[in-house]
């Protein structure tokens, strides 16, 4: 499964010209609303001076923005722009529609477990990263 889902995530990176690491800061981004580059380089793991370069190509390629933070204005937060969703969504349309039919399959009771399970194995991986 990871391997099938990471071959995806390539096909789909590969259609928008977006690298691994980018596709992946975009999708932090996205899921844990504006933040530093800081906080991303932390949550990432990734050395800032790699996180730069993520965030010029980002902002280059009109994903995200960056912004003075209303709260700090010596700090600058990094927000996706809404206006390119459609594109990643349209490319993975395909897996949320198989998705959504397996989930037909399971009783609420079911998909709780399920969900569960998938939660305990994204912390479990989450914790091992961060012992890294």
């Amino acid at each position: 499964m990871t391997a099938q889902v990471s071959l995806l995530n390539q096909q789909v990176g590969g259609r928008l010209d977006l690298r691994p690491v980018d596709r992946d800061c975009l999708y932090l981004i996205s899921r844990h609303g504006p933040m530093t580059p800081s906080a991303l380089a932390k949550l990432t793991g990734l050395h800032p001076a790699t996180m730069t370069g993520v965030l010029d190509r980002l902002e280059k390629s009109g994903w995200i923005a960056r912004e003075r933070d209303p709260q700090d204005r010596r700090a600058v937060l990094i927000r996706p722009l809404g206006d390119r969703v459609p594109e990643i969504s349209s490319l993975y349309a395909g897996m949320t529609r198989a998705i959504d039919g397996i989930c037909d399959d399971y009783s609420p009771e079911e998909r709780a477990l399920i969900l569960d399970f998938l939660t305990k194995i994204t912390d479990a991986a989450s914790t091992a990263k961060d012992s890294l």
